[in-house]
């Protein structure tokens, strides 16, 4: 069983692709503090929800020196298709494997519908450094982020 990650946890480094089909590693982003949410299904009306708060106030977040990164098991051709009608302005990672997902025990084994190996919704705020300084995995995928508590932590780092 995978444990789950705390506060003070070197965040576990990965490389994902996008919706452009690049390559993006957590790593890429060292020096930047990382704001990296986890979702479930792209188009789904909670998840839309949450992403287009964070598109919202990406200004707020580029301010604080804090790059989004936005991941789910969708396939790289879903994520292009949501971040375009959507019209988000941060990476969407495409975790098709469900590695990462699993790796941050930010994973659902049964999920609606009869669906398996599902994103749980998470946020994680990882510092410049890689450390993680904030770790939010819902048990609800109804329920949205602590976004005051990601904001807070974000100007505590800044």
């Amino acid at each position: 069983m995978i444990m789950a990650l705390k506060i003070g946890d070197q965040a576990p480094d990965f490389t994902l692709y996008d919706s452009d089909k690049q390559q993006v590693s957590l790593s890429d982003y060292r020096g930047s503090n990382v704001v990296l949410l986890f979702f479930p299904q792209a188009f789904s009306g909670t998840c839309t929800k949450e992403l287009c708060s964070m598109r919202d106030d990406i200004a707020y977040y580029e301010g604080l020196n804090a790059q989004v990164l936005a991941v789910s098991v969708d396939s790289v051709f879903t994520q292009a298709r949501f971040k375009e009608d959507q019209q988000f302005t941060f990476p969407l990672l495409s975790d098709f494997n469900k590695e990462v997902a699993q790796r941050y025990n930010a994973f659902y084994d049964e999920f609606v519908f009869g669906m398996k190996g599902v994103a749980r919704r998470s946020a994680f705020v990882i510092d410049e450094e890689g450390t993680i300084r904030y770790a939010e995995v819902l048990e609800s995928a109804g329920d949205l982020p602590n976004f005051e508590a990601v904001k807070e932590t974000l100007q505590e780092l800044s």
